[in-house]
């Protein structure tokens, strides 16, 4: 006979600081050595702290800590000494319940027809299209799910032909994409992983190469963002995709070398994570002649890979392997101006921010999300990096900095006006 063994809860007080650091630690499959490492110490400086031989560190190393362990809220990691502050997941985006509600709907009866596929296919195009041009991308993608989620199920259901239903999967897998960029960093993993899913699911049934190779980026990020337990599945995910879609890179149409690079480019990403420095870049320099080969003027609707991105993949390549002086050099050379897409530039900023902190100059970091918000509001509103630097710099010893920052927060609705 078994028994099933409690575990710890982090977050349940009164638990010392030490003793949540360990556990949040060990969830994320975290060596002593390693965490140390991602934030700058030793593992001796992390045993210390994990056994209470060392003192609370100052809320700067604390913000590094929380970006590595991925808490979602600083008050998870320091327990009642700190105020709740939202981190890596948003407040809850006002149309996240209608989105819901359309993922988690079963229509088994309906006497209504369902639009042509490719009315359909011209409807999603458009969402995108409406993604990348609007500064409130969530609120416009969000607006457009609900219908678009019905629709595309319906089409499914009453496709009488196998083409024609290849086709209506191929439409519902793209839909699901569309919902997993809403749905990210939003406060329901659950719905996250049922998006992620049926969207493999739909893509696979599609029998299509592009739409399988989105489904797999998607599935890829969405395991890396589970911490260092779950890189091991994000290359799984990856790796085959890319071994499947080889075969038709020769002659491959730009959609689907796209999807192949901006694959490739996520493998470098998952390494960069791990710190594997040779191996990180190794993939960055194999997605760079996939680009080349895209028409100047291509850009992937989805993942975004186009030639023009890569000067932005460099920037997250060196801040994921906290090589500030890399990073700034990067971002230098990246072209922002040519990046179309109004959230992909606010997230190149982002990534811009994160080197400028780690090369020790905080102000152009402020300065630069300063210049995301007004990219995309709703890009660094709920982007985590972006909140630790914002809230890092409001403790700033230099006052001028510190209003800043405070006056960002503020932007932001980390902090009450």
């Amino acid at each position: 006979m078994s028994f099933d063994v409690p575990r710890p809860d982090p977050y349940a007080d009164p638990v010392a600081f030490g003793q949540r650091l360990r556990i949040l630690r060990t969830r994320r499959g975290l060596t002593r050595e390693h965490l140390g490492g991602l934030v700058g110490y030793s593992a001796q400086w992390v045993k210390d702290l994990e056994t209470g031989r060392r003192k609370v560190p100052r809320l700067s190393v604390m913000l590094r800590l929380a970006e590595v362990l991925r808490v979602a809220n600083l008050a998870d990691l320091m327990g009642e000494r700190c105020a709740g502050v939202d981190l890596f997941t948003g407040p809850g985006h006002a149309r996240l319940g209608e989105v819901k509600a359309a993922v988690d709907a079963f229509p088994l009866v309906t006497r209504r027809e369902a639009p042509p596929v490719a009315h359909l296919a011209a409807r999603v195009a458009r969402a995108w299209a409406a993604r990348h041009s609007s500064p409130h991308h969530r609120d416009v993608i969000g607006a457009l799910l609900p219908e678009l989620l019905r629709d595309a199920q319906l089409s499914v259901r009453q496709s009488d032909r196998a083409a024609e239903r290849r086709a209506a999967q191929a439409v519902l897998a793209e839909v699901y994409s569309l919902a997993q960029f809403f749905i990210a960093y939003q406060p329901d993993t659950a719905l996250l992983w049922r998006v992620v899913e049926r969207g493999l699911i739909a893509a696979q049934e599609s029998e299509d190469p592009h739409v399988i190779g989105v489904a797999a980026w998607l599935a890829a990020q969405a395991h890396r963002d589970l911490g260092p337990a779950h890189f091991d599945a994000a290359d799984a995910v990856n790796l085959e995709t890319l071994a499947y879609l080889e075969p038709f890179l020769p002659d491959a149409s730009p959609d689907v070398l796209a999807i192949a690079g901006a694959l490739t480019f996520e493998a470098g990403y998952t390494a960069a994570r791990r710190g594997e420095t040779g191996t990180a870049w190794r993939y960055w320099d194999q997605a760079r002649p996939m680009a080349e080969r895209l028409p100047a003027d291509y850009y992937h609707p989805v993942t975004s890979f186009s030639r023009t991105v890569m000067g932005a993949h460099a920037v997250t390549i060196a801040v994921e392997l906290r090589s500030g002086g890399e990073s700034v050099r990067q971002a230098a050379a990246a072209d922002l101006l040519e990046i179309p897409s109004r959230p992909r530039r606010a997230r190149h900023r982002i990534e811009e921010a994160r080197g400028y902190q780690l090369d020790g100059q905080p102000d152009v970091a402020l300065a630069t999300l300063e210049k995301a918000h007004r990219s995309a509001p709703e890009t660094i509103k709920y982007n985590g990096y972006a909140k630790r630097i914002v809230l890092e710099e409001t403790a700033s010893k230099v006052p001028a900095r510190r209003r800043r920052a405070s006056a960002l927060a503020v932007t932001l609705g980390m902090l009450a006006a």
